[in-house]
């Protein structure tokens, strides 16, 4: 997966939006205010920023050295993924997963503004 190909996944979750509040490098990619990816979309090897379950976090770790404490995140609850190092499909589940966990915590009214069209 590419970058470019990585902003459109993260852009297709409803009311995804793509914010530079660190500057114009770095993409934060939010829902109803809450982020849910981060990522330098031109840095070489390309990194995402995931929430995550912090059991499954840790797991994740264990299990795949392209997945480590989330850098300048809450490493209990943030990863940093090496993009080019896993397929495709589960950086895929990884994002997704992350979004619905930030989707997840919203409040009950906010969650069923986003379950509109």
């Amino acid at each position: 997966m590419n970058a470019d190909e990585l902003k459109a996944f993260c852009l297709e979750f409803n009311y995804a939006v793509e914010e530079f509040p660190f500057g114009e490098g770095v993409s934060v990619f939010k829902v109803a205010g809450k982020m849910f990816a981060l990522s330098s979309l031109d840095a070489k090897p390309l990194t995402i920023n995931l929430k995550c379950d912090p059991d499954l976090a840790v797991q994740l770790r264990a299990d795949h050295p392209a997945i480590a404490p989330g850098w300048h995140m809450n490493k209990r609850h943030w990863n940093t993924v090496t993009v080019r190092d896993l397929p495709d499909s589960m950086v895929r589940e990884l994002v997704e997963d992350s979004y619905d966990l930030v989707v997840a915590g919203l409040p009950k009214a906010e969650r069923l503004r986003l379950d509109r069209p």
